[in-house]
């Protein structure tokens, strides 16, 4: 039956009128012209590169934002007069659902989400900076507005369509188990993200490492957490997996470089300590990413069989600096070294460790 009501109620379709859908477009047509040709114009008259890189995209939101709206206020406005826009497609609890209420929960959904986010970045900021409201603090507050608003708009437009909450919970419980751990899943990751704003064991903007991979944390969502990695792109990970495992929060550590250097056994090793120090002196020299407390520092960590072990440290102040100067150093330490003579450890031959067996 209620499909029946539903194909009914999109009878309306077939007394749509070619000229008037073609003359609807034509309207939509220009107000797309007009975005573009403002959007031209003010590209034009401001060329310089601060209005480029802040003003012309707002403004290009802007437009975009009105032209989204200004089509959809001109389809209920152009097609007011006819009977089909306000007949029910179908009825839930007497309430006689149309197209013009569909509409208008869409717009009111979709209006929120645009406010929020204009009052969360432009407004709110304002109050953090007046009241000396901490970034990660202020970062927990928007997603709690921005969830909240728009957890109310989903009800109010779900109530416009005659949507139940029960209902649609029947519905879900219906779909088996499968569709059960899914929730709970999700649930799991809602949860941890509600823990990771309110606790705040890591924050935006923090430097993290997570499996082996360093990056900064870009965005924390309810469900998920982005990191922004240094070389491979960024990832995406559920809240619970880094509630539940070890992640080691780098922020407010001094990184250090990682260089380790074998010489051969028997060599001199104040001359070899004297030329590393050298190389990182010399490594250091117009590099930003360097801090100039503590001097780099040179140690002898390990003595082997026929491998004399140092390990050169210095202070850095981010992952791409710390690879960068690594890089840097190993260049001059091999060079240094074979000025001066210095060998090499060497590397154990697999082959003739076995012939040493047999």
């Amino acid at each position: 039956m209620g499909e029946n009501q539903m194909i009914h109620g999109l009878d309306f379709l077939k007394n749509l009128s070619l000229k008037g859908i073609l003359l609807f477009f034509v309207y939509v047509f220009i107000i797309f012209a007009v975005k573009w040709t403002v959007l031209f114009i003010f590209k034009k008259v401001y060329t310089s590169g601060t209005s480029k890189g802040s003003f012309i995209p707002t403004v290009e939101a802007v437009l975009n934002w009105l032209a989204f709206y200004g089509t959809i206020l001109l389809f209920i406005f152009y097609f007011s007069k006819e009977k089909w826009l306000f007949a029910p497609i179908y009825k839930v609890k007497g309430i006689d659902v149309s197209l013009f209420l569909i509409l208008v929960a869409f717009m009111i959904i979709t209006f929120a989400n645009r406010i929020v986010k204009v009052f969360n970045t432009h407004v709110m900021p304002l109050a953090y900076k007046r009241f000396h409201v901490d970034a990660g603090t202020g970062y927990t507050i928007n997603r709690l507005i921005y969830y909240t608003v728009m957890m109310i708009a989903i009800m109010i437009s779900f109530a416009i369509v005659g949507f139940n909450w029960k209902a649609i919970a029947v519905i879900v419980s219906t779909l088996g188990i499968g569709v059960g751990f899914g929730l709970r899943n999700v649930a799991a990751n809602f949860i941890s993200g509600l823990i990771i704003l309110f606790e705040k064991p890591l924050e935006v903007g923090e430097v993290i490492e997570v499996d082996g991979k360093t990056g900064v944390v870009t965005k924390i969502k309810l469900r998920s957490t982005s990191i922004k990695l240094y070389k491979e792109g960024a990832l995406i990970i559920p809240n619970q997996y880094l509630i539940e495992n070890l992640i080691r929060n780098l922020e407010g550590e001094k990184l250090y470089t990682n260089i380790t250097v074998g010489v051969a056994y028997g060599t001199d090793t104040k001359k070899a300590e004297a030329l590393l120090q050298e190389a990182a002196n010399r490594g250091i020299e117009g590099e930003e990413g360097v801090f100039p407390d503590p001097p780099p520092s040179v140690r002898l960590t390990d003595i082997q069989e026929s491998t004399l072990t140092f390990s050169v440290a210095i202070p850095v102040k981010n992952t791409e600096s710390k690879e960068k100067l690594e890089d840097k150093l190993r260049h001059l330490i091999v060079s240094s070294f074979y000025k001066n003579d210095i060998r090499p450890a060497d590397v154990p031959d697999e082959s003739e460790e076995g012939n040493k067996g047999d």
